[in-house]
């Protein structure tokens, strides 16, 4: 990556690893999110039980793994030199907003892909095109102005930034970023949820 994107950043995969953790995290909910309810069909058919409860177990789940992963790429900061800042005091509230866009996300597909099985293979395919349009590998002000206004209608660039902000470059996330991704996540679980909701009436008899 860093003679591909003829990158001049210092440390550059301090830079990487902290965007590419969380890019990771929502990955892994959003496809597994996607077979989370068919995994389990046998489950589903014969016990009654809130089947939100399978998907949220997976963004549970992957979330515990960003963490873990969180705890490696603090011993890189370490050795690297680049340290740690006050700035860690915001990432409860970065890591809070991606985890409610991605259980949203995981709901919707998850409800939507007992209906519709190719909706898996299609999420793969969203998420490769995605990660491009995410600042993980290169800086979102590197891109030129007009790309990066149209970059940040992506809700994980703003995370990401969070993040690259908090990890690599010691700075307070802007109000924006911060606030925008919250409001983000909190319309994902809505949305999600009201999807989840209406399809799940009939989930045992797709099964």
């Amino acid at each position: 990556f860093f003679f591909f994107f003829h990158n001049d950043l210092e440390k550059y995969y301090i830079y990487l690893m902290a965007g590419l953790l969380p890019w990771t995290f929502f990955a892994e909910s959003f496809s597994s999110g996607a077979v989370a309810i068919n995994a389990n069909a046998e489950m589903v058919k014969k016990i009654y039980f809130p089947r939100e409860v399978l998907v949220i177990a997976e963004v549970n789940a992957k979330l515990i793994n960003m963490l873990l992963s969180f705890l490696v790429m603090a011993v890189f900061i370490f050795v690297s030199g680049i340290g740690f800042s006050r700035h860690l005091i915001f990432l409860p509230i970065v890591i809070l907003a991606e985890y409610l866009f991605a259980l949203g996300f995981a709901l919707a597909v998850a409800s939507i892909t007992v209906y519709f099985r190719d909706m898996e293979y299609i999420v793969n395919v969203i998420l490769m095109a995605w990660i491009w349009a995410t600042p993980i590998m290169y800086r979102i002000d590197a891109v030129g102005e007009k790309l990066a206004i149209i970059l940040k209608l992506n809700p994980m660039t703003l995370m990401v930034v969070s993040y690259q902000n908090i990890f690599y470059w010691h700075q307070t996330p802007d109000l924006f970023y911060l606030l925008v991704p919250i409001a983000e996540g909190l319309a994902a679980v809505v949305i999600g949820e009201v999807i989840f909701y209406k399809l799940a009436k009939k989930f045992a008899e797709e099964m």
